[in-house]
């Protein structure tokens, strides 16, 4: 697999598939931007190679069409703002008038293409769409972990037709979600919350050949129960035993929880053990938070809802690695074949 350094990059269009699919408030304002800021690096290092750089990118669901309070227009002012640099947006992301942009810009300029999800061809991997947006590129980089489980034409449809790599970004995912899967320090605590235990059993059962204990959440306990889904190794799976009959942790839970996280050499956390949107149920949360910082091992973080927690704490530079993926990070880590890094191969 190509990474960034291995192309020529002088005077290439290069077109990047970015994951900018932040949250957004009620007024269409930008919620968290983690996403954004990560990919920056990659687009700084294009820039000082003197590529012409396009970036691609969807944004929510829009189902298939133009959904104006979802075009990429607060994407383009962050980035703006992050790299000091004019990105100009496109005001969609394939047709003949973009690709003759494409073939004028100069090198150093920037160009943001419309949300791809406008085109339901997108989730479509359709073929047709794949090449129309490849003909915007000398190159290819994909630097969006957190869609690279999706086989989507920007994905894994424009691989097909252009020199293909990985951003820095998605190198460094790999890189080192691979090293705690091949070498983790034990003990090994991982930490599993949010919901859809039926999307997370072959991840936790992964992850639980490695791990000393799994710490699940009311909510995947809850659903476990109800369906009656087995795990492969139930005797390293901790649930909570108490509850304030709400959506957080108890106290006897916490305590039996913080006990493990203080023997970890390695933590890995995945989903929200309470309902963080609401300040009063997010009290467990933080705290587990805390107890991972304190504890001192290395700790590995991701999904969206948890990393726009410990971004609304101020801690998300305590961790030290936070994915910029959360179904993707969690396939990945199950052993899953990811068809967006398939495609690079």
């Amino acid at each position: 697999m190509k990474t960034l350094k291995d192309f020529d990059l002088k005077n290439k269009r290069v077109l990047v598939r970015a994951d900018f699919n932040v949250p957004l408030n009620e007024r269409g304002d930008i919620a968290d931007d983690f996403r954004i800021k990560k990919t920056v690096p990659t687009i700084e290092y294009l820039i000082k190679n003197e590529a012409k750089v396009i970036l691609m990118s969807h944004l929510d669901d829009p189902e298939g069409k133009v959904v104006e309070n979802l075009r990429l227009t607060p994407v383009q002012d962050r980035l703006t703002e992050y790299l000091d640099f004019s990105v100009i947006k496109a005001s969609d992301c394939v047709g003949s008038e973009i690709e003759k942009w494409s073939k004028e810009m100069q090198a150093g300029e920037i160009l943001l293409l419309e949300n791809l999800r406008f085109h339901k061809e997108e989730e479509e991997n359709d073929e047709n769409f794949a090449k129309e947006l490849s003909k915007l590129g000398d190159v290819y980089i994909n630097d969006a972990f957190g869609t690279c489980h999706r086989a989507h034409a920007s994905t894994a449809g424009v691989p097909k037709y252009l020199p293909s790599g990985v951003g820095l970004l998605l190198e460094k995912e790999i890189k080192i979600l691979s090293e705690f899967l091949e070498n983790p320090q034990k003990p090994l605590i991982a930490i599993v919350g949010g919901k859809k235990v039926e999307t997370k059993v072959k991840s936790v059962d992964k992850i639980s050949e490695i791990s000393d204990w799994v710490l699940v959440g009311e909510l995947i306990e809850k659903e476990t129960k109800e369906k009656n889904i087995k795990f492969k190794y139930p005797l390293k799976i901790i649930g909570p035993v108490d509850s304030f009959k709400t959506f957080d942790l108890g106290p006897e839970t916490l305590r039996i929880f913080k006990e493990k996280i203080a023997l970890a050499k390695t933590v890995f956390w995945n989903g929200p053990l309470g309902m963080t949107e609401r300040e009063e149920f997010a009290k467990g949360s933080e705290e587990i938070a805390r107890a991972i910082i304190k504890c001192g091992a290395f700790s590995i973080i991701g999904g969206g809802e948890t990393v726009e927690f410990v971004n609304r704490l101020g801690l998300a530079d305590k961790f030290n690695h936070v994915s910029t993926g959360g179904g993707a990070m969690l396939e990945f880590l199950a052993g899953e074949k990811l068809p967006g890094i398939e495609a690079l191969k």
